[in-house]
């Protein structure tokens, strides 16, 4: 079974200070990414990730997730070997094909529906790759050498083909999953499911038998890939508590009254309870879906350390 990797989101920087405090103290327990996420009203993400591993010495950052739309390719692929190269090549790049309304028309970007949005997202990966595999535009060529430049090119050549840094993609429909496994280094199988005839956005949560589901189809589809890429699951909530039970019943309204205790209590989006049982949960998880990448929401990056620190005692092998 693949190693286990651990990572924490952050969705703004507050101060400065703050931030280069929270990255260090995050490598320091034992994570191994950190991302940026892509959503109008936070952080840049390109920014924010140089300043994360200028801080830190071995974090590897990345973007969870850019929003397809917000994206000019070619605009994108600068962006990228820019901040694959000033990381000094510790950049995963994270792609969805955006889900919030809201933010398609703050930014007078038209809203589509669910399939011309994944087939752009699809574009995006393919022209991305495209340049990326360039090393530079050949009308800069001439003027490069002149002056005596290096070809401008990404430090990694591992995802998009080969020609540029690890890619992530990924969703819940099978459109979204399709194309995560022809093109992505790593699949992510998302917990958050649109609610019908809701407005966009509106969301609830996955169950396993979901998870599962969608992770079979994916594998499917990635057929001889399937046991090369990751599998990442981005973990909504840690609690810790003693009484997992109650600690469910606790959260039937927060989630809208769409999942029982039971449900809630096997669901992998979620980890509740003791250090040690979040811990065996993770084990038990990467058995039954193949998840070995987990990323926990900033809030919970500190609860979620201790974790980490057993999850890898328990796999350790004897």
């Amino acid at each position: 079974m693949a190693d286990f990797r651990f990572s924490f989101d952050l969705l703004d920087v507050g101060s400065r200070e703050r931030f280069i405090e929270t990255c260090r103290r995050g490598e320091a327990y034992g994570y191994d990414t950190v991302f940026a996420a892509d959503h109008l009203g936070f952080a840049a993400p390109f920014p924010a990730l140089v300043a994360a591993a200028a801080a830190t010495e071995r974090l590897k950052v990345g973007t969870l997730v850019l929003n397809a739309a917000f994206w000019n390719p070619a605009l994108l692929a600068r962006e990228v070997v820019t901040t694959d190269v000033l990381t000094g090549g510790r950049l995963e790049v994270g792609l969805g094909s955006g889900h919030m309304k809201w933010e398609f028309d703050e930014a007078g970007i038209p809203w589509e529906s669910f399939g011309p949005r994944a087939d752009r997202l699809e574009r995006v990966i393919e022209e991305l790759g495209r340049l990326l595999a360039m090393e530079g535009y050949p009308q800069h060529a001439a003027t490069r050498e002149a002056l005596g430049l290096p070809t401008f090119g990404p430090v990694q050549r591992q995802g998009f083909g080969g020609s540029g840094p690890p890619l992530i993609v990924g969703g819940t429909g099978d459109r979204v999953l399709r194309i995560a496994a022809e093109h992505a280094d790593i699949i992510a199988v998302a917990g958050l499911y649109q609610i019908k005839g809701r407005p966009p956005g509106t969301f609830r949560l996955g169950t396993a038998e979901e998870a599962a589901e969608r992770v079979r189809y994916a594998r499917e589809r990635a057929g001889d890939r399937a046991d090369q890429v990751e599998w990442h699951v981005l973990i909504q909530l840690v609690l810790e508590t003693d009484d997992r039970e109650a600690a469910a019943e606790g959260l039937l309204e927060r989630y809208g009254h769409t999942m029982t205790v039971e449900e809630i209590l096997d669901t992998p989006f979620l980890l509740i309870g003791t250090v040690e049982q979040m811990a065996e949960q993770i084990l038990r998880d990467r058995e039954r879906f193949g998840f070995t990448y987990y990323t926990v929401h900033g809030p919970f990056m500190d609860a979620f350390a201790p974790v980490i620190e057993r999850v890898r005692a328990l796999a350790k092998p004897s």
